[in-house]
């Protein structure tokens, strides 16, 4: 592997420097359970290196073939499941959601109410499907606890991380409750992408998940994800864990008894897949070639440039337009995309990479980017809730950039 990290532009030194920061700063001191790190350029892996337990309580070690619950990763696979129906002329960008939708026709805007009543106004347009895409729908998220539909949404369990809500029973339960703010005018984060997988089986005329394996995954060869533990797996699913209160982390969920090791009451477009590394690099791949794997063409290379160029209103940045930050990344000089977060200004980051990278990561602090100038892909997977609690992600970038010595 050394030899050809050489050859791939890494210094060797330098990797292994990004392997003992995560093994002092994170493994040994007990903040993480896990890390697992594949870099891949020009067509190879060049480095790779598992740290940590899978499952500390049993003492697992990490195996190539562990599975990881990969929360909001799941949403860049939705977004391209919806933009290979856009290709096919069946939906289109600007298209209102109540298209399909129909009694979201009347949503109006949240204003603030006498007694916690809400009060509306109608939005300034209606909801388009690019601000599903983006985050500039104005739904929300309940777990953010900001303002009083957060609350409404905790009220009737829509979006939580406990997936007991049919598709359907959450769409109209949305139906009864009011936008944060009139579409396209803000970006939060939110329940949009699981609308989106809701919209992604209405327009394909076939559940959600099936969409998603049948034009994905399996064209793809990602046998191993899905939005449940497959037969005979249960034991590769790694235990998940949480932040305790006095420090270190604690047990969130036992992979002998989780909920993924069972098909899921909703399907979640936003945030319902388990996947290995191996799986998720072939996903990566496929952006970075364009649209294609292996044979394989999910979507054309115009899609792919749409998809990763900043979407959000006037050109601004995630920062300037955001109602909610969620995570330990910062995000001045960052767009988003049509599924993903994009670089626009590396220097307003405080960050190296390129203008033009792309990325995004989950709850349970899994990251991946994708460098179209240096033909990179990087992975991280751990399994801690939540993302926001140590700086890894930026600590990262970092570490992977300040290897690459023989940029493109």
């Amino acid at each position: 592997m050394s030899q050809r990290a050489t050859r791939m532009g890494f210094c060797t030194q330098r990797l292994a420097r990004l392997d003992r920061f995560l093994q002092t700063r994170y493994i040994d001191t007990g903040r993480l359970p896990c890390a697992e790190t594949l870099i891949y350029r020009h067509g190879e892996v060049v480095h790779r290196s598992r740290l940590g337990l899978a499952d500390v309580e049993r003492g697992k070690p990490l195996a190539g073939d562990t599975l990881y619950r990969i929360y909001s990763m799941t949403k860049p696979i939705a977004s391209v499941a919806f933009l290979m129906l856009v290709e096919e002329g069946l939906v289109a960008l600007d298209d209102p959601v109540h298209r399909f939708i129909p009694e979201w026709e009347g949503l109006g805007v949240y204003e603030d109410g006498a007694q916690g009543a809400f009060r509306t106004r109608a939005p300034e347009r209606p909801m388009q499907m690019v601000d599903l895409l983006r985050h500039t729908s104005g739904l929300t998220y309940g777990f953010q606890q900001r303002t009083p539909v957060d609350a409404a949404y905790r009220a009737l369990g829509v979006g939580e991380i406990a997936l007991t809500m049919p598709l359907e029973e959450m769409i109209g339960a949305l139906t009864r409750l009011p936008l944060e703010f009139s579409p396209g005018t803000a970006w939060n984060y939110s329940v949009s992408t699981d609308v989106l997988g809701y919209l992604v089986g209405r327009i394909a005329g076939k559940p959600f998940e099936d969409v998603v394996q049948e034009r994905i995954l399996d064209p793809l060869g990602m046998k191993d994800t899905g939005f449940a533990v497959k037969p005979g797996q249960a034991e590769r699913l790694a235990a998940c864990y949480q932040v305790a209160p006095e420090g270190g982390f604690s047990l969130y969920d036992d992979p002998a008894s989780s909920p993924y090791l069972s098909p899921p009451v909703m399907a979640s477009g936003g945030g319902g897949l388990v996947s290995t590394t191996e799986d998720y690099l072939r996903f990566c791949r496929m952006l970075l070639q364009g649209g294609q794997y292996e044979g394989a063409r999910l979507l054309a290379p115009k899609t792919i440039e749409l998809m990763t160029a900043n979407h959000l209103p006037e050109g601004k940045d995630i920062q300037s337009l955001s109602q909610s930050m969620f995570s330990e990344s910062a995000y001045a000089g960052v767009g988003f995309g049509l599924g993903f977060a994009v670089t626009m200004d590396p220097a307003r980051t405080l960050l190296p990479g390129s203008a033009g990278d792309y990325f995004w990561g989950g709850m349970a602090s899994t990251y991946f980017w994708v460098d179209p100038k240096e033909d990179m892909a990087v992975l991280f997977m751990t399994q801690l809730i939540p993302s926001s609690t140590y700086p890894v992600r930026r600590e990262l970038r970092t570490l992977v950039y300040s290897a690459l010595v023989e940029p493109n």
